[in-house]
């Protein structure tokens, strides 16, 4: 058996046309829908970009005990466990948080991988002088370091193989051309795509005259973290720029999908396409992520899988999955693998041959945020109940956030040593006091969100929260019995106004 797992990141569900978006141009995603399993009720787990690849790794939640980082002395990683078991493993990504501080034990646990410069800011071209800023507004002018370090680094993209999603999709074809007769192997091909800003070649806009032809505005394709103050025009501009970079996406995804016919791996290669989380392009009033509650358009993901074991095609499945943690075990099965005892999630091998359900509940969020939980029919989400966000700790052995270490004033003082959680295989880690919120400083706002729960059923765009104090307890009986599930520290409950297990 082999294995394709092409992840995309900011994906968003409700811009493409297998669910339900109308003006899009994304066919090959429609090809792909018709060659897999679709999955209508797959929900995030931690948030955002490298707790999500933690739970990748781990195929459990990490959210509730640290924030954005490297993975753990303790963890366990299931691309290292497929090549422990012989099953050779190759990242091949443009996802340059990777090899920031907060992500820089990650790619090491593959075989093999390959890294291709260039997206959001990634300090790649070194340039003394400014680069010029043109007709560009909003953060595509911003005096920022990754805004100035992106109009360098565009100067070096002029033509579509230049951008880093070409260059890693056919670093990927590459792979895949050059090992197509072995066995046992699995790619692990991502994307940073279609992550903000939405910057693609002229081609892709073109696929959309109707808007570009009229368009004769500046360069605004970076939005920001932040409530939407923009004209209805530069609305409009942004979700057609990330339209455009989703076409770009389309294709790619359709090149691997032509070397699935040419080579006939359908026959005996897993595919996979999934994403970390969506994003909000105005919805609710906002952009972005992170700094709001996570609302569909985030947290409710689309998610594909082709398993040659059981050949189902075409088909949809209703069943409530988290692939951030489902994948893992999902490979593992299909190379003849046990989990951990300390995985959480689910092979999903019987719901993809039919409708198997795996969990009642899923719950996901960010460190310091709400905790959220679904039952696929409500949504809950629970806030702190205090003002200053507290008690709350970092529980780590790896002390980094995003782009560099914990700094010195952060450290001095504030450490002590917690005792082992049920997965840190017996090993204390640092208790670290006072959570920062990593670089996403708005999280000490948190609780000005308070709690809420959604109906999904009769309000799929939660534009209305519900008081229901039976369906309310429900969420939260499952909320807390997950949170227990994975060993959560007790200050959380204490945080959020729950009473511990």
């Amino acid at each position: 058996m082999k294995a394709i797992v092409v992840m995309f990141d900011s994906l968003n569900r409700h811009f493409l046309p297998t669910y339900g978006c109308d003006w899009t141009k994304a066919p090959n995603f429609q090809r792909l829908a018709r060659h897999t399993v679709t999955f209508d009720n797959s929900y995030v787990c931690s948030m955002p970009c490298m707790p999500a690849r933690r739970d990748f790794h781990t195929a459990r939640p990490n959210f509730l005990h640290r924030s954005w980082g490297p993975l753990e002395p303790f963890d366990d990683s299931i691309p290292k466990m497929l090549s422990e078991a012989g099953v050779s493993s190759h990242m091949i990504t443009d996802h340059q948080h990777y090899w920031e501080a907060g992500g820089a034990t990650y790619h090491t646990n593959y075989d093999t991988w390959q890294f291709h410069r260039g997206q959001e800011g990634d300090a790649w071209m070194g340039q003394v002088d400014d680069p010029p800023v043109g007709d560009a507004i909003g953060r595509n002018a911003h005096e920022a370091r990754a805004s100035r370090q992106d109009r360098v680094n565009r100067q070096f993209m002029l033509d579509e193989a230049d951008q880093p999603q070409s260059k890693t999709f056919d670093a990927g074809i590459d792979f895949i051309r050059r090992n197509h007769e072995a066995d046992s192997w699995f790619l692990h091909l991502e994307t940073f795509d279609p992550h903000e800003p939405f910057f693609t070649q002229q081609q892709f806009k073109d696929l959309y005259p109707d808007h570009y032809d009229d368009y004769e505005g500046p360069v605004h394709d970076w939005p920001p973290y932040d409530r939407v103050t923009e004209t209805p025009e530069q609305v409009e501009h942004m979700r057609y720029e990330y339209a455009s970079l989703l076409s770009m996406c389309d294709q790619k995804l359709g090149h691997v999908l032509d070397l699935m016919d040419e080579l006939d791996l359908w026959q005996d290669t897993m595919l996979v396409v999934w994403t970390d989380h969506g994003f909000l392009l105005s919805e609710h009033d906002v952009w972005a992520k992170c700094w709001v509650p996570f609302y569909n358009e985030v947290a409710h993901t689309p998610f594909f899988v082709w398993d040659p074991r059981c050949g189902k095609t075409d088909e949809r499945r209703q069943a409530l999955v988290q692939p951030a943690i489902d994948l893992g075990p999902t490979l593992l099965g299909l190379f003849g693998q046990e989990p951990t005892q300390d995985m959480l999630g689910q092979d999903l091998a019987a719901t993809i041959e039919a409708e198997a359900a795996v969990r009642d509940a899923a719950i996901f969020g960010q460190h310091g945020h709400q905790v959220n939980v679904t039952d696929g029919e409500y949504v809950y989400m629970r806030g702190p109940v205090r003002q200053d966000n507290q008690p709350l700790y970092d529980y780590t052995l790896m002390p980094t956030h995003m782009r560099a270490p914990f700094g010195v004033d952060e450290l001095r003082g504030r450490i002590a040593l917690a005792d082992p959680f049920s997965f840190t295989k017996d090993c204390q880690t640092m208790r670290i006091g006072g959570d920062t919120g990593e670089e996403f400083t708005f999280l000490s706002k948190v609780h000005r969100y308070g709690s809420s729960l959604y109906d999904l059923k009769n309000d799929p765009q939660q534009s209305t929260p519900i008081e229901d104090e039976h369906v309310m307890q429900q969420m939260i009986a499952s909320m807390t019995r997950l949170m227990a599930d994975c060993d959560t520290p007790v200050e959380q409950f204490e945080r959020l106004g729950l009473a511990a297990p």
